[in-house]
């Protein structure tokens, strides 16, 4: 009950006994007599009492503060000695969250996950009709899958500092594929840097042995490493890449790498991301690909987190424009789409799917050559698929999932919120005599008065007025807070002040105050989680209103 003024990290020991000694003012026994009243005045001022001796006694209030309620009513104390210091009840409880952290990461295998399929529709914009005329089935444009690409990958954590890690991949193109699997040996050798040796075997490539090392070269700098041997039937085929990034400033990292190999290059980029946007700027001299890249993303800020982007490359091979966008559909479910229109290269649709650690990658080549047609399509196709989508299947589910766990929320606190509320009513009651004290002073100097005041979901938007209002009426103790004509509130939730209960679990609600000041009206609306401090001059009510 103390912690409902102040929040039990930050209160002080003079606020704690500040709030002590107006609880049990308002909540003392003697000063009702009612033998109903008197009874619920004892169960408060006991919680009060209990609260107060928690609180103020440094070694209990460190345990409070880790372990809540729980910790205190431990038989022996198991967890930790009741004599140690706050210092080394802390020092312990960490020790146990290592300890906790460690045996989750026994059990943690990260799985990683892509599976590409690529589809070819050049038949839908580019065919010759007078090849189909007598052909079966020829009024029809034939789509086939021509590629596809299944990859995994599970980590396994043999001690805090070693793991290993198994990836495998399958893949076939026009008919032909084959296969692979990955062995790597990771260590973290220190707070700086790690190291991983990888073996890996398969048909398309060979027997293949590589390491990778990772060093923090300063508090700014970082620099990778990475060496291979490829052994097939051709011989040994040896590469090597190195990469130096630095942060240039908060938001911004410069890369340099460098490539040997059959494929040598030297690459360059600067790349800056903020809060609403992400920027990407690179250069790339090699064999047998130069090029140059420049790609923007501008991230709304929205519950969805949607992101439009668009990128232009050009180099030797051609000239490629991207554009595209992604939103998140569910909790764990993002879905972008993005056109790429090149030459030589043509038109391509790529829809892509993560679900939590999984990917789902879809490129639809729709023509070889630069159609009006096909751009148009690509463009609008998607977006038209995915209002159709969103509006009939997502939002529905969506919906229907946070009403069922929101009814899963209110079953499993209903005897809680009932115990509160029983709580609330009971201050209430108690309140009522030094109420009309604090009015009787208020009124005597013209000061704050609390007229009326309301706390939960209030429906305000006419689009759900079938929604119906979810208030309690907390004008009493509201105006038992009032100290010197002025009410103060802290960020902490409403729903824990004396007086107070939560009327809609799980749902937005705010506290709506009416009240007088100097003898005119005000008025305001506080949103949950807000601080609020009254009697205030943009408050006021115009006499027209």
């Amino acid at each position: 009950l103390l912690c409902r003024y102040w929040p039990c990290s930050r209160a002080t020991q003079e606020e704690l006994k500040g709030s002590y000694r107006r609880l049990c003012m308002l909540y003392h026994p003697d000063k009702h007599r009612d033998p109903e009243l008197k009874r619920q005045a004892e169960q408060l001022f006991n919680l009060v009492h209990q609260a107060y001796e928690v609180l103020s006694d440094p070694q209990s209030r460190a345990i409070y503060d880790i372990y809540g309620k729980r910790g205190l009513d431990v038989e022996g104390w198991e967890v930790v000695e009741r004599k140690r210091t706050p210092v080394e009840i802390r020092e312990e409880f960490e020790r146990l969250q290592r300890a906790r952290e460690e045996r989750r990461l026994q059990q943690r295998t990260n799985p990683k996950g892509m599976i590409s399929v690529g589809v070819d529709a050049t038949d839908l914009f580019d065919r010759y009709e007078e090849d189909y005329e007598d052909a079966p089935g020829g009024g029809f444009p034939h789509v086939e899958i021509n590629k596809m690409h299944i990859s995994q990958s599970i980590e396994a954590p043999l001690t805090t500092t070693d793991t290993a890690v198994l990836s495998g991949s399958l893949s076939t193109h026009n008919g032909n594929g084959g296969g692979n699997i990955n062995v790597a040996l990771r260590r973290v050798t220190s707070a700086k840097g790690w190291g991983e040796v990888e073996f890996g075997a398969g048909d398309t490539h060979g027997p293949l042995l590589g390491m990778k090392i990772f060093r923090n070269l300063t508090a700014r700098c970082f620099v990778t490493a990475q060496c291979g041997l490829n052994f097939s039937s051709r011989g040994v085929r040896p590469g090597c890449t190195t990469m130096l990034a630095r942060h240039l400033d908060k938001n911004t990292m410069g890369y340099l790498q460098w490539r040997w190999g059959t494929q040598s290059s030297m690459n360059t980029s600067i790349v800056r991301d903020t809060k609403t946007s992400h920027f990407t700027l690179a250069m790339q001299l090699g064999i047998p690909h130069s090029f140059m890249m420049m790609s923007y993303q501008y991230k709304f800020q929205d519950d969805d987190q949607t992101k439009v982007k668009g990128s232009i490359k050009a180099g030797f091979f051609g000239t490629v424009v991207e554009y595209g966008a992604e939103r998140k559909i569910s909790r764990h479910s993002v879905l972008g789409a993005t056109v790429s229109v090149g030459v030589p290269q043509g038109v391509s649709l790529k829809i892509k799917l993560n679900r939590a650690s999984q990917t789902y990658f879809f490129p639809i080549h729709l023509t070889d050559q630069l159609l009006p047609s096909a751009v148009f399509y690509a463009t609008v196709g998607p977006l038209v698929f995915y209002l159709a989508i969103q509006r009939l299947v997502i939002r529905p589910y969506v919906r229907a999932q946070k009403e069922q766990d929101l009814e899963k929320h209110r079953e499993s606190s209903a005897s809680d919120i009932a115990r509160k509320r029983q709580e609330a009513e009971s201050a209430v009651l108690l309140m009522q005599e030094s109420v009309r004290r604090i009015i009787e002073t208020e009124e005597s100097k013209l000061g704050l008065i609390i007229l009326n005041a309301w706390y939960g979901k209030f429906v305000t938007d006419n689009s759900r007025k079938h929604e119906r209002a979810k208030v309690i009426d907390v004008t009493v103790p509201l105006q038992c807070l009032v100290k010197d004509s002025k009410l103060i509130l802290t960020e902490a939730t409403k729903s824990g002040l004396p007086g107070f209960y939560d009327p809609c679990v799980g749902e937005e609600k705010s506290l709506k105050v009416l009240y007088q000041f100097q003898g005119v009206m005000h008025q305001v609306l506080s949103p949950e989680g807000e601080a609020l401090r009254i009697p205030k001059q943009s408050h006021r009510i115009d006499a027209d209103t």
